[in-house]
């Protein structure tokens, strides 16, 4: 876990809840897209709210969503969702997700997210906030 920690200084800890499983007995596959936005919110509140980019009738919106399940991962556990970033362009970026399980001490998934910039007021897409581009080339992978 420690190894985990110092690989992705920004992560979020999330409980596995008894009714995330499914009739497999294993977190039901969607619910991982849920500890995604969970963890790509935490990384914002943190480390850039979301509420400077509303105030302007911005936000990052998903265009892109994939996971790779490597393994099962079922209650009572606890989760740690390790954030980086890559492919940073002037109007988009990418989030990157591995998902550590603290029983198992291992990665049990792999995910990404591709998030656009969009004006909400004009919908339309729009170009990263300078602030913001500053914020996610400190987390960035490449």
């Amino acid at each position: 876990m420690e190894q985990f920690a110092s690989q992705f200084p920004f992560h979020t800890r999330i409980p596995v809840a008894w009714g995330e499983m499914d009739a497999l007995k294993h977190v039901n596959n969607a619910v991982y897209f849920r500890y995604f936005e969970t963890a790509r919110i935490d990384f914002f509140n943190q480390l850039f709210p979301l509420d400077k980019l509303y105030q302007y009738g911005m936000g990052p919106v998903i265009s892109d969503n994939h996971a790779r399940y490597k393994r099962p991962v079922t209650f009572p556990d606890t989760l740690l969702i390790g954030v980086s970033i890559s492919d940073i362009h002037k109007d988009r970026f990418t989030m990157h997700y591995q998902v550590f399980s603290e029983q198992q001490q291992a990665i049990t998934t792999k995910g990404s997210s591709v998030a656009v910039m969009f004006d909400f007021n004009k919908q339309a897409k729009a170009n990263l906030p300078e602030e913001l581009l500053a914020v996610l080339k400190d987390h960035c992978i490449d």
